[in-house]
């Protein structure tokens, strides 16, 4: 079984200049390569429209067939085009997506967009940090399309807003690329990333990802599956 990728920088393989950073999906096949095989398509900036213009979104159902697993995140780069705003352009392109997957015999699993780490202010105090809900409605629509298209999502969005808060102001930070001035030969002016998570942070969604898929019953290698359409978080 294939497990493809589709989504944005929090997803994709970062060139090895920007190590330690990592997209979750780059993470993704220690934990699944026994029953699946993953190809990861996912691009940094990417969008639902960029993704298919760039030729990425043919290559992957190209690629994939009867009985595959096709994760699919976006959000983080539709959010900053009016014209795919999570009611309209965005939802409109995820439900093509699932359907085109849907008419090859493979199985699209809607992942809502991983949160960032954005701590409102005031909230230095470990105890009680709220996180900011930086991606507005975008991951309710996926809730949304998912409950509505009947196929399983991955609630990556309440997950990771979880995780952050656990963690605490300080504890999260180790999830996410922070570097001091001449820590980091690419950044060596020092580099504080609250959205692209450090290979560590990266290999705890994938387990989580992991999880889930065996969670709602599609860590299946061939055969009938029996899936869950319910959110998890």
């Amino acid at each position: 079984m294939k497990i493809l990728l589709a989504g944005d920088s929090t997803v994709a393989t970062c060139p090895t200049h920007e190590y330690p950073m990592s997209g979750w999906g780059a993470q993704l096949a220690p934990h699944v390569h026994t029953w699946g095989s993953v190809h990861n398509f996912a691009k940094g900036g990417a969008s639902t429209e960029s993704f298919r213009v760039e030729g990425l979104w043919d290559a992957l159902l190209e690629l994939a067939g009867e009985g595959d697993l096709v994760l699919i995140q976006f959000g983080h780069n539709d959010q900053k085009r009016p014209h795919l705003a999570a009611r309209t352009g965005y939802a409109a392109n995820l439900r093509t997506m699932v359907a085109e997957v849907g008419a090859l015999g493979a199985v699209a699993v809607l992942c809502t967009s991983v949160e960032r780490r954005h701590f409102l202010a005031g909230a230095a105090a470990a105890a009680g940090a709220r996180l900011e809900q930086s991606l507005e409605d975008y991951p309710e629509v996926v809730r949304e399309l998912a409950a509505e298209l009947h196929v399983p999502l991955i609630d990556l969005n309440s997950w990771t807003r979880g995780l952050y808060t656990r963690l605490g102001v300080e504890g999260s930070k180790s999830l996410f690329c922070h570097f001091g001035p001449g820590e980091h030969a690419h950044w060596p002016d020092g580099l504080a990333d609250n959205t692209h998570f450090h290979v560590d942070g990266a290999r705890l969604v994938a387990e989580h990802v992991s999880s889930q898929l065996t969670s709602l019953g599609l860590a299946v290698p061939g055969g009938t599956r029996q899936h869950s359409t319910a959110a998890s978080a």
